[in-house]
C-alpha cells in the first residue's frame, strides 16, 4: 500500500495526525499533488460518504473522517493552489435567516469540500442579500442554504425571490436542505437541487453543476 492509498485509510478511519503526516510524506516523496488531492483526499470522503448513505457510519464517524481530511488538506492546500489545479467547482453555504443551527449545514460544508469544491461557508443566520452578494464575488456556481426550522425555511423562497430581482438567479445553481425541508418543498419554491443528507449533498451538487 503506498503512501496516498494510506492517506485515504487514515481519512476514512478518521486518523487526523497520521492524515496530516502522510501527507507531508506524499509531498516530501515529490507525489503529483492531484493525485494526492483526488486518490487521497476526495477517494477517501467518498467511502466515508458511501458508509454514511448506507448506515454503517453515523455522524461522529462522519465528523472525525472531515477533520482527518481538513488536517490533510491545510497541508496541500497551499500547494494545490501554487500549482493551479481548479476546484470541481465553487459553493456557497450558510443557515438562512432567523436559523442559528448549524450542525448539518457545517456536515454538508466538509462533504463538499472533501469532493473538491471550494466552499465558502457564511455561518448562521444569513441574509438573502448576504448570500447574492456573496455568490456575485466569489463567482458561486451552487448557493447552498440549510434550516432546521420550519418557521424560518421560507428564508429559502426570500433568498431565491431576491436572486431573481437582482436579476442572478441564472447565474447560481441553488441547493437547500435541512430537518423540515422535502423535495416538494424545493419544486415549489423552484430551487435546483434537495438533500436529505450530508453525503447525498455531493452527489446533488456534482449533478447539478454536470460533474456527476
Amino acid at each position: 500500500m503506498d503512501v496516498v492509498e494510506q492517506l485515504a485509510l487514515a481519512i476514512i478511519n478518521g486518523k487526523r495526525d497520521d492524515a496530516k503526516s502522510l501527507t507531508e510524506k506524499a509531498l516530501a516523496d515529490e507525489t503529483e499533488p492531484k493525485r494526492i488531492l483526488e486518490e487521497g483526499l476526495i477517494y477517501g470522503m467518498g467511502v466515508v460518504g458511501e458508509r454514511f448513505k448506507c448506515n454503517e457510519y453515523y455522524v461522529p464517524e462522519l465528523l472525525v473522517a472531515a477533520r482527518a481530511m481538513h488536517a490533510a488538506l491545510d497541508v496541500l492546500r497551499p500547494v494545490i493552489v501554487k500549482e493551479g489545479i481548479q476546484p470541481v467547482g465553487k459553493a456557497v453555504i450558510g443557515t438562512v435567516r432567523g436559523d442559528l443551527h448549524d450542525i448539518g449545514k457545517n456536515l454538508v460544508a466538509m462533504m463538499l469540500e472533501g469532493a473538491g469544491f471550494e466552499v465558502i461557508d457564511l455561518g448562521v443566520d444569513v441574509s438573502p442579500d448576504k448570500f447574492i452578494e456573496t455568490a456575485k464575488e466569489k463567482n458561486a456556481d451552487v448557493v447552498c442554504m440549510s434550516a432546521l426550522l420550519t418557521t424560518t425555511m421560507t428564508g429559502m423562497k426570500d433568498t431565491i425571490d431576491a436572486m431573481v430581482a437582482a436579476g442572478v438567479r441564472a447565474k447560481h445553481k441553488v441547493m437547500i436542505g435541512g430537518a423540515p425541508i422535502t423535495q416538494e418543498y424545493a419544486n415549489q419554491i423552484k430551487a435546483d437541487g434537495y438533500a436529505a443528507d450530508a453525503a447525498s449533498a455531493v452527489d446533488t451538487a456534482k449533478q447539478l453543476l454536470g460533474k456527476a
